[in-house]
């Protein structure tokens, strides 16, 4: 008999969660058939939009609310605030703290009731409203079984992890230029056979996941500001930097953002260092000051045009990302293992994207260079030179009842050689957790030395349903470097023959059956190609179950 354990130290606030979940969902049996529920944002699926693979998502998103909720960026909000650096705002988005509810004000009291949880997102603190406090939340109960994890390299056959999060928000507006945001999390994880529990993205005591102040203001006919703290970071390409939402905490940065926006013009300047999330006791994560990202990220929002008759709008960003880490991150391939080190890399990279009449389009270019350094002085350092081109063509039928859309993905992140010892550093980095569902849900592949290309379909085949297939096909790019997972460089060297990895066909549900609730089921295997498979790598399935309560 499979046994089921959550570890100890949280088994007392699991019960808790478990009875506040049923609270929750006997309370919205009540909702009304004319309610106007918030958006929910953060289905993985919905999220991919902000890559222009899921267009039909953004047009009918399950009980949209007609509503942004996110301040008036102007031709910014394009895509919900895809454009806006802020990640997709729409209801309740990511992050929770570029939302902006304040329209409640002003809204009919009719609208207002029409959802429950609306009088927790304007409450106003003095008479004049010029003081107000929005609350959020978050019940995510998530299961996955895996019966060969990393390819058969995790040391576990038939995994099954439980993991349960539970995290809420409070966002005080202090007039027009001052606004605060807290959120608090606590994790919960336990299974069978389970594994990657040491690194405390999933067994996380309460504590601060986000904690920001921002100033804001008109300055040089811009809409600037300045936030700092703790705070979720997404002004990056998905293949780059994601907030890691497979676990129970996401990533979050310590250090602080400027941004301005102007009509057809944003810029984004940012520094940070990673929340360390490792220590387990009640607020204690700190500051990893081993891992930092810097730089500025810049959009121009092109003259919009028309094509077979539709209005079409391409945006062009120009972008530097710059990395300084450690650790197992850093290290790179050898002949015989891995050679551990510190590194640099400096990312310059353009993406241009938007829509061209019905066709949605994404390319992005970056190189990346910066240098290498042996630790303990074990060789010379070594220069970077490494880069990546991702590339999203897509087609919508929005002419068609459940709005498919038909996409072709392609992806490349160089490879270098792990014969070398004194040469440049070929292999693209990626540090910080790229987004998951952009290629390899799984996590067993991820984006270095590698090619992947793809064909993406969706479509919503009856109303709140979202189906999507993603079957991604991948070699490697170098066929004298190693293979890549999340945070591993697999043991196979000179016995992997050929550059043809395998297939990771992907499929996901996602149902919003009810106003905040989504239940969402991810569905995918790894097909090893012959030369992986003699190599030692094997073939796996994947499951992912997740249900979600959001406000």
């Amino acid at each position: 008999m499979t046994r089921i354990f959550f570890s100890s130290h949280s088994a007392s606030f699991s019960t808790a969660s478990v009875a506040m979940l049923a609270g929750l969902c006997l309370h919205q049996t009540a909702w009304a058939d004319n309610a106007q529920p918030a958006n929910k944002q953060t289905t993985n699926a919905q999220v991919l939009a902000k890559s222009t693979i899921m267009p039909a998502l953004k047009q009918k998103a399950p009980y949209s609310n007609s509503t942004p909720h996110s301040p008036d960026w102007g031709v910014f909000n394009t895509g919900k605030g895809v454009a806006s650096g802020f990640g997709i705002i729409g209801g309740p988005g990511q992050p929770r703290w570029a939302e902006d509810w304040s329209d409640l004000a002003t809204m009919s009291p009719a609208k207002r009731r029409a959802d429950w949880f609306n009088r927790l997102k304007y409450i106003p603190l003095t008479d004049n409203g010029d003081i107000w406090l929005s609350i959020n939340g978050e019940e995510r109960l998530r299961y996955i079984f895996e019966n060969q994890p990393m390819m058969g390299t995790a040391g576990k056959t038939n995994a099954n992890r439980v993991l349960l999060r539970n995290q809420y928000g409070a966002d005080l507006h202090i007039g027009e230029h001052i606004r605060a945001y807290a959120e608090f999390l606590w994790g919960v994880a336990g299974g069978s056979n389970y594994y990657g529990y040491q690194t405390g993205v999933q067994r996380e005591r309460l504590d601060l996941q986000q904690g920001i102040l921002e100033v804001k203001g008109n300055l040089l006919g811009a809409k600037m500001g300045a936030i700092g703290g703790r705070q979720v970071f997404l002004d990056a390409p998905l293949s780059m930097q994601s907030s890691r939402d497979l676990t129970n905490a996401q990533q979050t940065w310590d250090g602080f953002r400027g941004y301005a926006v102007w009509k057809s013009f944003r810029m984004d300047l940012f520094d940070f260092m990673q929340t360390n999330k490792l220590p387990r006791n009640v607020f204690a994560d700190g500051t990893n000051y081993n891992a930092r990202m810097y730089g500025i990220y810049t959009s121009t929002a092109l003259p919009n045009f028309t094509v077979m008759g539709q209005k079409s709008q391409i945006f062009a960003d120009v972008f530097f990302i710059g990395y300084l880490f450690n650790g197992t991150p850093a290290a790179i391939s050898t002949t015989t293992g891995t050679q551990s080190g510190s590194t640099r890399r400096d990312n310059v990279g353009s993406r241009i994207w938007g829509n061209v009449g019905p066709f949605n389009v994404s390319l992005t270019g970056v190189f990346q260079g910066g240098e290498f350094r042996p630790a303990a002085s074990q060789g010379a350092t070594r220069a970077v030179r490494a880069c990546a081109v991702n590339g999203v063509f897509g087609w919508t039928a929005k002419n068609l009842k459940s709005a498919p859309s038909f996409s072709l993905q392609a992806d490349m992140f160089s490879g270098g050689s792990y014969h070398s010892k004194d040469g440049a550093v070929g292999t693209f980095a990626t540090p910080y957790f790229p987004f998951p569902y952009y290629n390899d849900v799984t996590l067993a592949l991820t984006s270095q030395n590698l090619i992947g290309v793809g064909p993406v379909i969706t479509a919503t085949p009856v109303p709140h349903l979202l189906l999507k297939l993603h079957v991604p096909v991948f070699w490697r790019e170098s066929t004298q470097d190693a293979v890549y997972g999340t945070g591993k460089i697999y043991s196979w060297r000179n016995n992997l023959s050929g550059g043809f990895i395998g297939a990771t066909p992907q499929t996901q549900i996602a149902w919003n059956f009810a106003p905040h609730w989504t239940w969402t089921h991810d569905i995918a295997g790894f097909v090893a190609s012959n030369g992986m498979r003699q190599a030692g790598a094997k073939d796996g399935a994947f499951y992912m179950q997740t249900m979600e309560f959001k406000f």
